[in-house]
């Protein structure tokens, strides 16, 4: 990967959806030659990926921090065109971030409330910022695609899970046993990446080969007003803090196709931490349109120095141990 040999600095604002954070990129980053965003990311992953660990890697982040590159979209009706980034690579949609970049434009007085569209590399989503500074999005459409997935763990034995897409790939899984708390994450974490590893190691896959990259158990609310708790293990190795947009969409399709969830009713999706999306969906043919709200809040603005006299500028990052 070539990496700039001059300083460069980066303009960025962070925020959290639900505890989990949002670094977006508004400007300072070399321009891209590419016209769709497929091409733009493979010119970011091949010349220009020091972007995505200079912000996502320590010293300057940490795992479960998520990054938005802003970009001019295609569509003249478009807000921006943003790709989702994380320590280990690009998403194909990201909610917290999606609510993470709303909250974003807001503070900046780019947009005001109401419908606006965001241009991902998963397709098109549209967003409403409300007037009590919550923000609700329509995702991709999402679908379960295998139910009751049986997978064996060394340590916690055999687990059932249902395989689903929300803009990612999930294994949900409801057997696991375990108390879903943050007085419990060591266990949590070992039981999703046991999952994560035999998923891998027994080529389970969603459609068309699909890595099943996020690792989604879900457990009794702790709070009286929540349907249900959930511990979303993500790809770089560290859980969402927040109940996941993705992850609850992934959540409403599996319920759709079981008959739980009537459309347009509620589901109030609890996470780890103790925060609460609320998602609804309406059906289009035999996959539904989840619609996910929840709010975030503007944690700092600042410019991110990269100077590469600094021989840790491009980032470090712990070895994992993932496969």
């Amino acid at each position: 990967m070539p990496l700039p040999t001059d300083r460069i600095e980066l303009s960025v604002i962070d925020s959290h959806t639900g505890g989990e954070p949002t670094r977006t990129v508004l400007g300072g980053t070399p321009p891209l030659a590419g016209e769709t965003i497929d091409q733009q990311i493979a010119e970011l992953q091949s010349e220009h990926d020091w972007i995505r660990t200079a912000l996502t890697h320590e010293p300057r982040g940490y795992e479960a921090m998520v990054g938005a590159l802003l970009l001019q979209p295609h569509n003249s009706e478009a807000v921006a065109r943003v790709v989702f980034f994380n320590n280990v690579g690009y998403l194909g949609m990201c909610g917290h971030g999606t609510i993470g970049v709303a909250a974003t434009l807001a503070y900046l007085g780019n947009i005001s409330p109401g419908d606006h569209l965001l241009e991902t590399i998963a397709g098109d989503v549209v967003f409403t910022l409300h007037e009590d500074n919550r923000v609700s999005f329509s995702n991709v459409p999402s679908h379960r695609y295998r139910q009751s997935v049986a997978i064996q763990t060394p340590s916690f034995g055999e687990v059932t899970g249902d395989i689903a897409f929300g803009g990612n790939w999930f294994y949900l899984c409801n057997d696991h046993g375990l108390d879903i708390s943050m007085l419990n994450l060591d266990q949590l974490q070992q039981c999703s990446r046991e999952i994560r590893q035999a998923l891998d190691q027994e080529r389970v896959f969603g459609a068309d080969g699909g890595i099943i990259d996020h690792i989604e158990l879900i457990g009794p609310p702790n709070r009286e007003d929540a349907d249900a708790v959930n511990y979303v293990y993500c790809p770089g190795g560290e859980y969402d803090r927040s109940p996941c947009g993705t992850g609850t969409s992934a959540k409403l399709a599996c319920l759709a196709a079981d008959g739980k969830l009537a459309p347009g009713d509620t589901w109030r999706q609890e996470s780890v931490t103790g925060s609460v999306f609320e998602g609804t969906y309406q059906t289009s043919g035999d996959k539904i349109i989840p619609r996910i709200m929840g709010e975030a809040f503007v944690t700092a603005e600042t410019k991110v120095v990269i100077d590469p006299i600094d021989p840790l500028t491009f980032g470090f990052r712990h070895n994992l141990g993932e496969s």
